[in-house]
């Protein structure tokens, strides 16, 4: 069985993920550790629970998604994973919004990229799997990590609970937005919980009865 511990985190209020089984091997997605507070809770988390963070997983590469990424390669040897078609925005796009921001007085590193995936791979950790389904809209390289025996997805930016992600952002899209929310209705069943990295976890089926923009 998952065990999920969320934190919310850094200026723009994003939610930071540790997935962990029976085994003790855990997945991040979205490490948006941000001030030092943030950043000691999850190392001791990982600490106390013994676990061993075999990837660093993101559902985009946001500022806000990022910020943790330098202090996991330090401290487990783990490079960001993410969507092939990600990969061009974080090398390229990234750092100038990084700079836009904060100027020169971003504190920490930025690493780049290590493995990269796309739509139909599967993530394994412990005894589970992450499904990776491609949803672009928010970004090129959007998207959601479902996990089917635990019948869980954690939707990024993409689905959110009675809301969606922006499209107005550097390589946002409105009809790949519309397209993306029309298969995660078709793959995810009524009873999937979701956990957005904005927001509160909800469910497939309070979504399509009540978010505005799955009706």
């Amino acid at each position: 069985m998952l065990k999920i511990q969320k934190w919310v985190v850094n200026p723009c209020q994003e939610c930071t993920h540790v997935v962990s089984d029976e085994t003790g091997e855990a997945v991040i997605i979205d490490c948006g550790v941000y001030y030092a507070n943030e950043r000691k809770r999850l190392v001791e988390y990982i600490e106390k629970e013994q676990l061993k963070p075999v990837h660093l997983l993101l559902t985009h590469s946001h500022h806000d998604h990022i910020y943790g990424n330098d202090l996991i390669l330090d401290k487990y040897g783990l490079l960001p994973e993410i969507h092939e078609a990600e990969k061009n925005f974080m090398i390229y796009i990234l750092p100038l919004r990084i700079k836009e921001i904060y100027g020169d007085n971003y504190p920490y590193p930025i690493p780049m990229p290590g493995k990269t995936f796309k739509g139909g791979d599967f993530i394994n950790f412990g005894n589970h799997q992450l499904k990776v389904i491609h949803t672009p809209g928010h970004s090129p390289g959007s998207v959601v990590f479902f996990c089917k025996e635990e019948n869980i997805a954690f939707t990024g930016d993409t689905l959110l609970s009675m809301n969606i992600g922006r499209t107005d952002f550097p390589g946002g899209d409105r009809e790949q937005m519309a397209e993306s929310l029309e298969l995660i209705v078709r793959r995810l069943n009524d009873d999937t919980v979701i956990y957005p990295s904005h927001g509160k976890k909800s469910t497939m089926l309070h979504e399509k009865a009540c978010n505005p923009y799955l009706r």
